[in-house]
């Protein structure tokens, strides 16, 4: 009877041993997609995008107001999301991106969110100028807006999110990013809701995937969290998923941006 519980601790040794091991070859993996990656031409195309006159107004976003002002980019993305008084309402990045494409470039609703996300094949304008703006953030802090009344209001709203349960499984956000040593296959299940979990993972999107081939967004990531819990995906640039954002932005606050990243 005495060798039952050192046959068990054997086993859990084992088990942490190959789970040590295996975290180990999953950074390695990270690590060799990470120096092919190709988030620099996204980038680049982001660019030639963000300078393109586009809609009835045939006009640039270069006049877009990210929040610094009128075309100011540099450490714009840190700051996301964040209240614009001319919206009267929270932002986060692709949500502000859409307002300045239907105010400045005179497009519809329907037309700027025709495509809104893209596929191995090619990439969707809002995942292109995502890239180019974010790379504008590199090595600026998270600071996203937490401040106005409605800021605050959003961060409660998304913190709810995060932890309500619903839909066909009955699952939240949390029942994936809610406790530790979680993984799906080769995929770290981080806490999101605590900032040591979170902050590296908010500072590396929005990422190339390349299990998906293509550049995401953080809207992308949100959007397919909710299709993968069988719940009714959410509206594009919605209050929910803006909130959801802000939430994990601001418990990611003070971590140097380092992205686009690379996921896998």
């Amino acid at each position: 009877m005495a060798a039952r519980p050192l046959v068990f601790l054997c086993c859990v040794v084992m088990s942490s041993a190959f789970a040590q091991d295996a975290k180990k070859e999953i950074q390695r993996y990270q690590r060799m997609i990470a120096e092919g990656s190709p988030v620099e031409l996204y980038e680049l195309e982001g660019e030639a995008l963000w300078k393109k006159p586009q809609g009835p107004n045939q006009a640039s976003l270069e006049k877009c107001d990210l929040g610094l002002g009128p075309g100011a980019l540099k450490g714009a993305y840190a700051r996301l999301p964040r209240y614009f008084k001319d919206a009267d309402r929270v932002m986060d990045l692709e949500t502000r991106l859409l307002h300045c494409m239907t105010t400045l470039q005179g497009r519809t609703l329907q037309d700027a969110t025709r495509r809104l996300f893209g596929n191995d094949a090619r990439a969707s304008e809002m995942e292109l100028l995502s890239a180019y703006v974010a790379a504008q953030s590199r090595g600026v802090k998270l600071a996203p807006g937490t401040a106005h009344p409605m800021e605050k209001q959003a961060y409660e709203l998304g913190r709810a999110l995060f932890f309500h349960r619903a839909g066909a499984w009955d699952f939240s956000c949390a029942s994936c990013h809610g406790e530790e040593a979680k993984r799906i296959r080769m995929q770290d299940l981080p806490v999101l809701s605590r900032p040591r979990f979170a902050r590296p993972v908010m500072a590396t999107w929005p990422a190339y995937r390349v299990s998906n081939s293509t550049f995401k967004t953080m809207q992308w990531r949100i959007n397919d969290c909710y299709r993968q819990m069988r719940m009714p995906e959410p509206t594009f640039a919605s209050d929910a998923t803006v909130a959801l954002n802000m939430f994990l932005a601001a418990t990611a606050r003070g971590e140097p941006y380092r992205g686009p990243g690379t996921k896998r």
